[in-house]
This record gives structure tokens, C-alpha cells and sequence, in this order.
């Protein structure tokens, strides 16, 4: 039955009692608006809700009916066999209902309705909604700031929401929007840019506050505007274009708009200063601002990036970045996002793939000029541009500022590190690189380096040595001297591969690095930590002679008072340990120790991702060296501890089950030791009822099968195990081939007894296999029957015959299939 005006109170009712706290109230409410998503009118009457005069206030209520709608629509704005859905009087009904009610006054109801409408569009446009862009750009002819900006925020969630469809169909009608659009918004855009620097300037000039405050509100409205219609226009050049890096073809947009988005941040800038006391929501504008004009322009040139080469655009986006960088006033150094993005341009270019020598095949045109030609000509021309923008004096510069500015620790980074070691590690070593300053400017440095290694080597080395020099290892506080050697370390840490033509390691580490283990102040962890990453990196330029010296220093470390240095020690340990040139003989007598710090590492880190990665470093070792037998009771507590401890943490559980399966392997023979242990841990991963089934069964099935490789014989807990097997491919055969290892070995070591027990489950099986696996599958099975067949001559047979049966007629049809190709 439909829903009509009359059922509107009912509707507001249930939506309302669905947000209370009393869960009595909630739980009816939920369930009575989920069985009315199908009804025919549900959505009109939502509509009635958010856009209801007299509920202009009533945001939480609109918000929430909001929220029904847009799920209504991912259900059932599309013909579904099950569901009767949504009208098509409805759904016309629907579509003129929110493009009457463009001029919603509250901003999170007005971002809802453009999520609704983008939604909608992107089902019935263009075929059933040809008109949406028409009316909106009519709309916005005549409109009001309020409302042009919630136009451009329906605009701007559209396109977003149109641009991620890949058919060709939809690209071209995407191109068709573009070339309509285009036009319109990059003049409102560029106006605006005009009114809000003018509105800027009165502000900044104007003593009396009160004479200006009351039109701060229709500034800051025409600023956002403003920041929805860059959004647009980075959509529409971005999608809008076949990417000129496959058609080699110039976007016109892009040496238009460009320059004029690089003077935008220009001129926005210099308020950065100015607003950053008195003017708290127009300072945070201009960094939002300067900040999406970068992006915008690192977006461009990635999409296009022959068009962005051209002389008039890269040179002066280039430039503005380089000094921005090297040469930042001093009020911009605190605007890290903003040097981020700066940096991230300059690091694009670098590494960008379009300015280096082609490398593609001989693709010929109509005119005979081939695309390789064509390419090589303009990155010929970009390669050019950038010789000048970047002469090895300015190279030097840039890269003598990142290691001495960006690199070096600030006040707030080392507060950070005594408050919570442990969280500065991770912050520090798993931290997206355009996230935080010292990691951009890394990993720009790493590319500058690797495009100029011959020219940079020798200034890092001489950098590293002038730190070395002016902060002896006995230094007891913190000095420029000191974080300038942690600076210096970290660069060449980080280039390793190349640095090494240049730097002795066996000279460094005896002349410093094993000296600044020596020293034992608390200061010294910056150092320590460092040392630690120098150590891992380095890790295949260590030569046979001074691998023992750098276990050594490697277990000091793993043994600091530190967390941070501990856990930089034990990631550089996991690379030594991995390392194809690993020397178990120099690292035997240190195994005691490197278990026990690994022990105690474990109980005294708090956070998930640490224990994860001791417990890898402990995998690791379980894999790669020989002498395990000695600690096994002491392992066996360690991984009990840890599987308690690690309930609802499928991920650590994951590790566990990857290090359980090394133990069992270094065992061999001698496992069934530590069966009390294992078998139960085994048990549970392998339960397709338990919670964690989605994410442990994969590793638990791939150490049930190393455990029973490694067992001497059957032991009537695994034997027991066994149908677990068949209710797992019941469910899927993703691990066919590990099940199919997993009977194999129960047919060898159980023999007799295991068939007895288990007859029915292994004919269960094999008939489960067989008729519902493709060729290879089936191919993977015939082993399993094979050995079968040759343990139990007399009784596997009658007990297989249907699939054996089912096996002949897959084998006939084949035969038959290949006859017929053959004649």
C-alpha cells in the first residue's frame, strides 16, 4: 500500500523516535522505517520532511530523513525483480521536488540535497534528467549568493559523482557537460577572486570593524562559492579531457586556467599574515584556499601533463615552488600544509614520467609522424625548461635546504617523542609522505637525489661529515649541532643505494656509527634511533667482515631504554635476518638475547601496529635460522600470551598464525611438543562459525597443513579435525589446493584409522569437488584419489563410485570436446 500525505506525522514520528537514546523507542522505529524503504511514496514523504517550512529547524529530524532517501535511492531507484521501487511518476515527482528547493538556508541539509541529486544522476542522467545541468546553469543566471552556492555545491557533487562512471558513453556525455560548463564558471570563478581580494583589502584597511562586520557574512559566503567553483573547474579539466599524456593532444584549459590559479595563490598569500589574529574564519579560508589552488595544480599536471610542460605554465609554477621551498618568509614556514603541497608540485614534475626520454613502441599516425616522435619532441621541450628553472646551484640549494631545514627535529616533534615514543615511531615510520612536512620533504629529496645523484653525492657527503665533525659522540645535550647529525644521518639513510660509490660503510660505522652506541645519555636516542635506520637500510652494503659488529649493535639497540630506538632496531633487524647474505653463524650466540628482547618487547608496547612488528621480526627469525628447539618452551608461553591477549585483533591473530606455522616447520619432528599449545589455536582458526573466520581461515588452513607435514603420526585431536575440511569447501574453494595437500597428508599418516573414522567425510568430499570445480581444480585432485585407490585397493572404490562415475563422464566430454576440434 503507498504512502500519501496523511501518513506524514507517522513518518516524522518514526524518524524521531529512530534517534532517541531509549533503545526501546529506537529498535521499532528503525525496524518499522526499513520494512517502509519499499513502499511506493516512502521518498515523496521524506521529501515532505526535509523540505517542510514549518521543520526548518527541526535539522536532526531532516538530516535523518535525509539519510532514508539517499539509501532508498542506492535500493531501489533502479527496476529490482524483488521490489516493486520507485515509480516512474515518482521519480519524476521527486526530481522536480529538489530542484524547486535549491535555496536551503542550513548548510547540512543543503549538502544532503546535492548528495540526493548527484545520486539521482547518476542514474537518469542524461537520459531521463536531460535537463538538470540546463536548469541549474539557467538557475544560477538570477540568483543570489545563498543560492549560487548551493547551485555550485549541487554542481560540484554531480560532477564528482558522473566522473567516476568509465564507460565511453559516459565519458563523452562527461566531455559534452564540460564543454557547456566550462565557460560560465571560470569567468564567476575569476569575478569572484576579484570581490573577495577587494572585500579583503577593505578589511585589512578598515579601523571601525563594526562598519565592515556586516558584510563579512556575504564575503565568507561569496569565499566559499568561490571554493566550490575551483572544485568544479578542476573536475571539468581533469574528466572533462582525454588526458594528453595518451592522446598527445593540448588541453586548451590547462595554459589557460593554470597561470591564473598560480596569481590566485599569489594574491591570497599575503593575507596569510594578516588574518591570522583578528580575522580567525577568513585566515582559515585563505589556507583552505592556498592550499586547494596547489592541489588543484599538482591534479593538472599529473592529468595533463604535456599541456602543463608548456614554457608559460611549468615555469612559473616550477619557480614559485622552488622559492617558496628554499627561500619561505618567515610567517609561511608555520603554513606546513601549504609547503607540503609546494613540495609535492616540485616533486611531481621530477619524477614525472612524460618529461623523461619515451620509451614506447612505433605507433604510426595517419600523417606518418609516430607518437613516439611526438612525445619525445615535448618532453625534449619540458626537459629544456627545466635545465633553466633548475642549473646545479639551485639543485645544491634545494637539496642542502631539505636536509638542513626540514629535515631537523623541532621543539614540537621532540616533546611529541618524550610523551609517547612508541607513537612517534609509528607517526614517523608509517605516515603518508603528503601528510606531514619532514616526510614530504624525504621523499622529494629521495627523487632529487635519484635524478642527480652524481652532482648530490658528494654534497651529502659533505654535509654528513660537517655534522659528524661538529657534535662529538660524547655530547650530553640537545644543540643544532646534534639534530643537524640526526638530519645528516637520516639523508643518507635514505640514498643508500647510490651514496655507497661514495661513502666506506665498514669506515663509517667504526669511525661513528658504533661510537654513538657508547654513549648512553637519554639525549642520545635521537641519535640511537637513527643509527638504527642507518643500519637496515644499508643493510646489503654490509661486507662479511662487519656483520658480526652489526648484530651486535643492532641487539644493543633492540635492548634501549627508548621504545622508539627499539623498534627501529627491530625492523632493521628483520631486514638483516631476510637479507640473502644473512649469517646465521655470526648471529647464533645472539639468539638468547634477541628472544628475550623480543619478549619483553611485546608485554611493554601498547600499540597494535608494534606488536605486529615484533611479532613479524620473531617470524622472520623462526624461518631463517636453525637453533630453535633450545627456546621452544620459551616461545610456546611467548605465543599463548599473545593469542589471549590478541582476541578481536584479527590482524596480530594473522601474524600469530604466519610465526605458528615458522615454529612448526623449525621444529619438524619434534612439533608435537607444542601441540598443547598449537591445537587449540588451530582448532579455532579453522571453525567457519567463529567470528574471525573471514580473516584467519586462509593462514589457520595453511598451518594445518604445515602441521601435519611435520608430524611423526596422527594424534587423535587432528584426526578429529578432519570434517572442519569439508564444511570449509561446502563454503567455497578458494584453498582447494591446500585442502587437497591437507587430505593427502591425513590419508598418508592416518591410514586405516583415519578411513574408518572418516569414510563418509572423504566420499563427502571428493564427490563435493569433483562436481562443481573447472578443469584445473579437478586436475589438483586426482592425487588425492590416486593415493587413495593405492592405500585402500579393496575398500576405496565402492566407497567412491559416484565420483568416480562423475569423473568418467567429465572425462568423456572432454574427450568428446576434442574430437570435435580435431574433425
Amino acid at each position: 500500500m503507498a504512502f500519501s500525505a496523511s501518513d506524514l506525522p507517522a513518518i516524522y514520528s518514526l524518524l524521531a523516535n529512530s534517534m532517541s537514546q531509549d533503545e526501546t523507542i529506537r529498535k521499532p522505529a528503525e525496524a518499522a522505517l526499513s520494512q517502509s524503504e519499499s513502499r511506493p511514496g516512502f521518498c515523496s514523504c521524506l521529501m515532505e520532511v526535509i523540505t517542510a517550512k514549518d521543520l526548518a529547524s527541526q535539522v536532526d529530524v531532516r538530516l535523518m530523513a535525509s539519510v532514508y532517501f539517499k539509501n532508498s535511492i542506492n535500493r531501489y531507484w533502479r527496476n529490482r525483480r524483488d521490489s516493486s521501487g520507485i515509480s516512474s511518476e515518482e521519480k519524476v515527482h521527486l526530481r522536480q521536488k529538489l530542484l524547486s528547493h535549491l535555496r536551503e538556508e542550513k548548510y547540512q541539509i543543503a549538502q544532503m540535497l546535492a548528495v540526493l541529486i548527484s545520486k539521482i544522476a547518476r542514474f537518469d542522467y542524461p537520459r531521463e534528467w536531460a535537463e538538470l545541468f540546463s536548469f541549474l546553469a539557467q538557475q544560477l543566471q538570477s540568483a543570489d549568493v545563498l543560492t549560487s552556492h548551493r547551485i555550485f555545491m549541487i554542481l560540484f557533487r554531480t560532477l564528482k559523482e558522473l566522473s567516476t562512471k568509465r564507460l565511453t558513453a559516459d565519458q563523452r556525455n562527461f566531455a559534452e557537460i564540460s564543454s557547456h560548463l566550462f565557460e560560465y564558471c571560470w569567468h564567476l570563478w575569476q569575478s569572484d577572486v576579484q570581490t573577495i581580494l577587494h572585500g579583503f583589502s577593505t578589511i585589512t584597511q578598515s579601523y571601525n570593524s563594526n562598519a565592515v562586520e556586516q558584510h563579512h557574512d556575504d564575503l565568507h559566503l561569496t569565499c566559499e562559492r568561490w571554493l566550490l567553483c575551483l572544485k568544479i573547474i578542476c573536475q571539468l579539466v581533469i574528466s572533462g579531457f582525454q588526458s594528453d599524456a595518451k592522446c598527445v593532444q593540448e588541453v586548451r584549459p590547462v595554459k589557460e586556467v593554470s597561470p591564473v590559479l598560480l596569481n590566485a595563490v599569489q594574491s591570497f598569500l599575503p593575507y596569510y599574515t594578516s588574518f591570522q589574529n583578528g580575522h580567525p574564519k577568513f585566515w582559515d579560508f585563505i589556507k583552505r584556499a592556498c592550499t586547494k589552488l596547489m592541489k588543484v595544480l599538482v591534479a593538472i599536471q599529473q592529468r595533463h601533463p604535456y599541456s602543463f610542460g608548456d614554457k608559460c605554465v611549468l615555469q612559473p609554477v616550477l619557480n614559485f615552488c622552488l622559492n617558496k621551498i628554499t627561500d619561505p618568509e618567515p610567517d609561511i614556514l608555520s603554513f606546513e600544509q601549504f609547503l607540503i603541497k609546494c613540495m609535492v608540485m616540485v616533486k611531481s614534475v621530477l619524477e614525472c614520467k612524460e618529461y623523461k626520454p619515451s620509451l614506447t613502441g612505433r605507433v604510426m599516425e595517419e600523417n606518418g609522424v609516430t607518437l613516439e616522435q611526438m612525445k619525445k619532441n615535448l618532453s625534449n621541450a619540458v626537459a629544456g625548461v627545466l635545465t633553466s628553472l633548475l642549473p646545479n646551484e639551485r639543485i645544491i640549494l634545494l637539496c642542502n635546504v631539505l636536509i638542513r631545514r626540514y629535515f631537523v627535529l623541532t621543539a614540537s616533534d621532540l616533546e611529541e617523542w618524550y610523551e609517547n615514543p612508541e607513537a612517534f615511531h609509528h607517526e614517523q615510520d608509517m605516515v603518508q609522505w603528503t601528510e606531514k612536512l619532514r616526510p614530504c620533504a624525504e621523499a622529494l629529496y629521495i627523487v632529487l637525489f635519484e635524478n642527480h645523484s652524481q652532482l648530490l653525492a658528494p654534497i651529502v657527503v659533505s654535509v654528513l661529515q660537517e655534522a659528524m665533525n661538529g657534535c662529538p659522540t660524547s655530547v650530553t645535550e640537545i644543540t643544532p649541532g646534534l639534530l643537524l647529525k640526526e638530519a645528516a644521518y637520516g639523508a643518507a639513510a635514505y640514498v643508500y643505494y647510490e651514496l655507497s660509490n661514495y661513502l666506506s660503510f665498514k669506515d663509517w660505522f667504526n669511525g661513528a656509527l658504533s661510537l654513538e652506541l657508547s654513549n648512553d645519555h637519554p639525549i642520545m636516542r635521537i641519535i640511537h634511533r637513527k643509527v638504527a635506520l642507518i643500519l637496515g637500510q644499508w643493510v646489503s652494503e654490509i661486507k662479511n667482515d662487519t656483520k658480526r659488529a652489526v648484530y651486535c649493535a643492532l641487539i644493543r639497540l633492540l635492548q634501549d631504554k627508548d621504545l622508539s630506538v627499539r623498534l627501529a632496531a627491530c625492523r632493521s633487524l628483520c631486514l638483516h635476518v631476510e637479507d640473502a647474505n644473512f649469517s646465521e653463524q655470526d648471529f647464533s650466540d645472539l639468539l638468547p638475547v634477541c628472544w628475550g628482547s623480543c619478549f619483553n618487547l611485546v608485554k611493554e608496547v601498547q600499540e597494535f601496529d608494534s606488536k605486529v612488528q615484533v611479532l613479524n621480526l620473531i617470524s622472520v627469525l623462526l624461518g631463517h635460522v636453525n637453533e630453535v628447539i633450545p627456546y621452544a618452551n620459551n616461545l610456546m608461553q611467548f605465543f599463548q600470551m599473545v593469542w589471549e591477549e590478541s582476541s578481536g585483533e584479527s590482524l596480530l591473530q594473522i601474524q600469530l598464525l604466519i610465526a605458528l606455522r615458522n615454529f612448526v616447520v623449525a621444529l619438524g619432528y619434534q612439533s608435537p611438543s607444542c601441540y598443547s599449545m598449537l591445537l587449540p589455536i588451530l582448532q579455532k582458526g579453522i571453525d567457519i562459525n567463529s567470528p574471525d573466520e573471514i580473516n584467519l581461515l586462509e593462514d589457520s588452513m595453511l598451518l594445518w597443513e604445515a602441521t601435519l607435514s611435520h608430524a611423526p603420526a596422527m594424534v587423535p585431536q587432528l584426526l578429529a579435525y578432519f570434517p572442519c575440511l569439508v564444511e570449509i569447501l561446502e563454503r567455497n574453494f578458494d584453498q582447494l589446493q591446500v585442502a587437497v595437500n591437507i587430505t593427502e597428508a591425513y590419508i598418508i599418516l592416518g591410514g586405516r584409522e583415519f578411513l574408518s573414522m572418516h569414510a563418509s567425510s572423504v566420499a563427502k568430499l571428493l564427490d563435493l569437488i569433483v562436481g562443481n570445480v573447472n578443469d584445473r581444480g579437478l586436475l589438483a585432485t586426482f592425487p588425492v584419489i590416486d593415493i587413495l585407490i593405492q592405500c585402500f585397493p579393496m575398500d576405496v572404490p565402492p566407497l567412491i563410485s559416484s565420483t568416480l562415475q562423475e569423473m568418467m563422464v567429465i572425462l568423456q566430454r572432454q574427450l568428446l570436446k576434442h574430437l570435435q576440434l580435431l574433425y
